[in-house]
């Protein structure tokens, strides 16, 4: 059974940064991608960045993009979200998420789901 664990998250000022992790486990993870999606209060969860684990290819939301990174330590089978720049609208619980084979920007694609982590960014 594939677990997620999520860490990392917390309180930070606008314009710092903050790096959330993701711990996977349970599984063979070579054809796997793994997501990253965030939830604030009253809106839809949305896709923040993907990455797979085999050739490390990875994929940023517009929203973030330039602000956010997303990379992978195969040999721990973590996942990275390094966010710089952050700002209030970044508020929200952030989520991993893992499925086969391809990046998808869409959460039902998802089979997998951590418990999430919450990042307040205050002003």
């Amino acid at each position: 059974q594939v677990q997620l664990v999520e860490s990392g998250g917390g309180l930070v000022q606008a314009g710092g940064s903050l790096i959330v992790s993701c711990a996977a486990s349970g599984g063979s993870f070579s054809s796997y991608a793994t997501g990253w999606f965030r939830q604030a209060p009253g809106k839809e969860r949305e896709f923040v960045a993907g990455v797979r684990w085999s050739g490390g290819r990875t994929l940023i939301a517009d929203s973030v993009k330039g602000r956010f990174t997303i990379s992978r330590d195969n040999a721990k089978n973590t996942v990275y979200l390094q966010m710089n720049s952050l700002n209030v609208e970044d508020t929200a619980v952030y989520y991993c998420a893992a499925r086969s084979w391809a990046i998808s920007t869409t959460s039902a694609d998802y089979d997998y789901w951590g418990q999430g982590t919450q990042v307040t960014v205050s002003s």
